[in-house]
């Protein structure tokens, strides 16, 4: 195998063994929700499942969305880990082009470009499905939340959260079940 060849393969690996979903060819461009009203969005919300990350390990994740500024919302996410304490990061979300305001970009380090943050469906009170993905040549790599405002979420809406994203390629079985038990994390402090 050429040096030229080994390096994305080899790229592409040590991508997969940090359980990070890569698929091969570009990124789908899904429908996002109509007429995405971010005032609405804005409160907490309990992380349902995702997609297997590498900057995500905890459990009881929440995320916590403010208005910062107009067209600016601040993104505080937070999760218990393992050995009880609770890992958490700032960051911001900006719509990129207010003809989509479904389509935000998130970013949580000024020296790293923003993840797209894509509302594919919400009700607003009570369910939220999120996709971001990502283009790197010949491979994309895909992230996904369903987020919730209470901890469970009815067995038919993550079935109909799941057929959206099956309806674009994702692979469901590969979604992560986060932990909401409300004794556990209270107990923990989330």
């Amino acid at each position: 195998m050429r040096a030229a060849q080994v390096i994305p393969v080899t790229l592409l690996l040590a991508f997969a063994a940090n359980a990070q979903v890569f698929k091969a060819g570009r990124c789908p461009t899904p429908a996002v929700q109509a007429n995405f009203d971010a005032s609405r969005y804005l409160g907490k919300w309990f992380e349902f499942s995702r997609l297997p990350t590498t900057f995500q390990e905890g459990q009881c994740s929440t995320a916590f969305y403010t208005l910062k500024a107009p067209g600016v919302i601040e993104v505080l996410n937070s999760e218990l880990l393992d050995d009880g304490t609770v890992n958490s990061i700032v960051g911001t979300a900006k719509v990129k082009d207010p003809a989509e305001p479904a389509k935000l970009e998130v970013s949580f380090y000024e020296d790293t470009p923003p993840g797209p943050y894509w509302v594919l469906s919400t009700d607003y009170d009570g369910h939220s499905l999120v996709y971001g993905c990502t283009d790197y040549g010949l491979f994309h790599m895909e992230l996904s939340w369903i987020l919730s405002r209470e901890r469970t979420l009815p067995k038919e809406t993550v079935e109909e959260l799941h057929a959206i994203l099956s309806s674009i390629g994702v692979s469901v079985d590969k979604m992560l079940s986060t932990v909401q038990e409300e004794g556990y994390c209270h107990a923990m402090g989330q």
